[in-house]
């Protein structure tokens, strides 16, 4: 039964598709009551199966996902002419991605419920993104992995340019070519794999059983490496992630940062250093020398920003940086703080997102030079703003906290100078990022109300539930690790014992 629902996951967004195809788009109400109970249905099953995850803990898995403990394995023939099968499965890395995923799109439908426009094509796009996204982290067959994969991309564009705001058309395009470009990095090194391989079908788990020549792992490495670290917006391809979050209308900066731009990172995790972990050894130390733009200038470039949505954008460039510091320490405790970053960013930015859409739904300007004393006419959502920038600091008690602390001790466990420079760095970037985080949210919140304001009002019930919702995430999250902990370890332990293996 539990393999039944956890298939369903992709499947129900699909149908949700198809079924209202045929209810005409100015039944507008009927449309988002199917489109919201859907995302409740997806969430709950999620959050159910998530929970079975960590009570099978310690359980015999399925024989034929070793040296990976899958659970809900499936394995069924697809495209015979490619050898390709449907091979899904969960393990904690996966399964806590998809809870994240859920979440974002549950709050992303329910915030745009006031979408100008065809809302049934908006919701349609909303669902076949999710589609895309619980694909990529269910799939362990390469072929079903990439066009799970190169889904997002059209549906993010689609979407941009046709509901975003201002030069919304420019930054659609930003995006979806650059996307692009990663994608066919990834496509090329793919086809490498499966024939250098000498594997009989796409199957992540037997390809990682092979050892691949040197001198294919040393030009195909980088090249997949790079082309997943597109998406998590790794320097020096990083430049189409403000423009595509400010063309963007709320729902999809929230899916855009908070969970797209974890595909990236988790595919280079689960993918290219899983199968090419000598290569990795060697590579990784130079990809340390990127992050300083990432971790450093970042935050730098953010203050400067006047635009909500600029600022969140080089914030969340600087937070990813910190996911690849984690993927690059080659430690257990980097590569758990790695993964625990991408669940805790993917809340972080999904709650900034949020609260800046209702802000601007209200004020209609991101100019945080435009606003100043809102806090008197919408205090939850100011409240829910100002959690988020201290989520965003990494107070402690908030998920951040832990993600970057783990993250800092595994980088300094790297016996690695250039490492642990970058990782000092990185810690005292935390300063810059408070700058920028109180200096917008005092500019906004607090001084003199301008009177074109005075009419503003605060959040209306499914907004709060929305924030309640995701601060309740990150508080449990930076309160409760152990178990997210638990589950993380137990995933990456075959991808670490394979690197640690892995002679040069």
């Amino acid at each position: 039964m539990n393999t039944i629902l956890f298939n369903s996951i992709w499947v129900l967004p699909l149908l949700t598709v198809l079924a209202c195809v045929l209810i005409p788009a100015t039944y507008e109400k009927t449309l988002r009551t199917i489109h919201v109970t859907s995302a409740t249905i997806v969430l709950a099953i999620v959050c159910y199966l998530t929970y079975a995850i960590y009570a099978l803990s310690g359980t015999p898995t399925d024989p034929a996902a070793a040296p990976l403990a899958l659970r809900f394995f499936t394995d069924i023939p697809w495209l015979s002419m490619f050898n390709a099968h449907y091979i899904v499965g969960a393990d904690g890395l996966n399964m806590l991605l998809l809870a994240l995923t859920a979440f974002i799109v549950w709050a992303g439908v329910l915030v745009s419920l006031k979408i100008k426009g065809n809302q049934k094509i908006f919701f349609a796009l909303i669902q076949l993104l999710a589609t895309s996204v619980y694909g990529v982290y269910m799939s362990f067959d390469l072929v079903l992995f990439f066009v799970f994969y190169e889904m997002e991309a059209l549906c993010m564009y689609l979407m941009i340019a046709c509901y975003g705001s201002g030069k919304r058309d420019y930054g659609g395009k930003k995006l979806t070519l650059t996307l692009a470009f990663g994608s066919s990095m990834i496509l090329a090194t793919l086809f490498g794999l499966y024939f250098e391989s000498g594997a009989t079908s796409w199957n992540l788990i037997e390809i990682a059983k092979t050892t691949l020549p040197m001198d294919f792992q040393m030009w195909a490495f980088p090249l997949m490496f790079m082309g997943f670290a597109v998406s998590s917006s790794l320097f020096p391809f990083h430049f189409w992630s403000p423009d595509g979050h400010s063309a963007a209308p709320t729902a999809v900066s929230m899916l855009a940062a908070g969970v797209m731009m974890k595909m990236g990172a988790y595919g280079c995790l689960r993918v290219a250093m899983f199968l090419m972990p000598e290569a990795a050894k060697i590579w990784l130390p130079y990809v340390v020398a990127l992050l300083i733009f990432n971790v450093v200038l970042g935050p730098f470039i953010a203050i400067r920003h006047k635009d909500l949505k600029y600022i969140t954008a080089y914030s969340s460039i600087s937070h990813l940086g910190l996911i690849f510091l984690g993927l690059a320490a080659l430690t257990p405790i980097g590569l758990r703080g790695a993964s625990l970053q991408m669940i805790s960013h993917g809340f972080l930015t999904g709650l900034f997102f949020a609260t800046i859409g209702m802000i601007y739904e209200r004020t209609h300007t991101r100019d945080i030079t435009e606003m100043g004393g809102i806090m008197r006419k919408m205090p939850f959502l100011g409240v829910g703003f100002v959690l988020a920038g201290f989520a965003g600091l990494g107070l402690p008690g908030f998920s951040g906290f832990i993600a970057e602390s783990t993250i800092f001790i595994g980088a300094f466990q790297q016996d690695s100078t250039l490492t642990r420079i970058v990782t000092i760095l990185a810690i005292l970037s935390i300063t810059t990022t408070a700058v920028y985080i109180l200096q917008t949210a005092n500019r906004m919140l607090h001084g003199p109300l301008p009177q074109k304001y005075e009419g503003l009002t605060d959040g209306c019930f499914r907004e709060k539930l929305v924030i309640v919702v995701l601060v309740a995430c990150l508080l449990f999250i930076g309160v409760c690790p152990g178990w997210i902990s638990e589950l993380l370890d137990q995933s990456i332990a075959p991808i670490f014992e394979k690197i640690s293996s892995a002679g040069l």
